[in-house]
């Protein structure tokens, strides 16, 4: 057996299994080279429509495309080999049909050859979640705050904060469940209702925004390592890439500029005859 053959990747069931049980990790990824870097500490790889703002600097993620998913899903399945890659339905693939949903879902299962998709919505969405599950489409859910819903949402602002908006997102995620996802994510929520959500359901949760109440943690990679302009009150940064890219990018321009760069060991000489 080859060394490749023998690398087992982990799947929807398995991830599945983890309710109440180690943590799940899961960060997003949109490139071979940082999907390899993730591979080796993450359970979950989110290929996130939010590389509309983090590849393209769009303002929201309404604009992304089934296209530019599947381009990165394949990016991310190239570079890893233990992860579960799930990849986001972008707005507009899934919201007209459950049949438009499988289609789609379809797409970038065979294209990129991930593990399960991700879609928003909670107890409107039950029925398409059913749906895929019923046709072999793992689906990983997301509840709370949902992006691609800005524009009804009016502002990306936490969910829950007060007991009497409770009732909604708890069917939303009961719903999710009972449809046959595998987990869901929650985003933006109170930590009371995190918890409550997570006590309450039988799949695992995924906070963002959300505790540690949940059975996981997502955040964006961008976000984590100090590459993203505005990060959410929710972030924790572990690193601060961001100078330090940039002091390397000056470093170069300085070195080209004065002539330093390229030096005699970066250049090719003639073959001594």
């Amino acid at each position: 057996m080859s060394v490749q053959s023998a690398i087992k990747r982990k799947t929807a069931p398995d991830i599945r299994a983890r309710k109440n049980g180690e943590p799940i990790v899961m960060l997003t990824s949109y490139h071979a080279h940082t999907a390899a870097l993730v591979d080796r500490h993450c359970d979950v790889i989110l290929v996130g429509d939010s590389l509309g703002n983090v590849m393209h600097g769009l303002e929201t993620t309404v604009p992304v495309t089934l296209d530019m998913m599947i381009l990165q899903g394949r990016a991310v399945m190239r570079g890893s080999k233990h992860a579960l890659v799930v990849v986001d339905m972008p707005f507009g693939s899934y919201e007209a049909s459950k049949e438009q949903a499988f289609h789609s879902a379809a797409r970038i299962l065979k294209e990129t050859h991930c593990g399960a998709v991700k879609l928003e919505g909670g107890a409107r969405m039950a029925e398409t979640v059913a749906f895929l599950s019923e046709r072999g489409v793992p689906v990983m859910g997301h509840i709370g705050l949902t992006p691609q819903s800005i524009n009804t949402l009016g502002s990306f602002r936490a969910q829950g904060r007060d007991q009497g908006s409770w009732d909604p997102i708890l069917k939303d995620a009961q719903a999710i469940s009972d449809a046959g996802a595998f987990s869901v994510v929650v985003e933006a929520v109170a930590e009371p209702l995190a918890r409550k959500i997570t006590e309450t359901i039988a799949i695992p949760t995924i906070g963002i925004g959300a505790s540690a109440a949940c059975d996981g943690q997502v955040l964006v990679l961008e976000d984590m390592l100090g590459l993203s302009p505005r990060t959410p009150k929710f972030v924790r940064r572990y690193g601060d890439l961001g100078p330090a890219i940039e002091a390397a990018i000056q470093g170069y321009a300085s070195d080209v500029r004065s002539r330093a760069f390229p030096g005699p060991e970066h250049v090719y000489e003639m073959k001594k005859s």
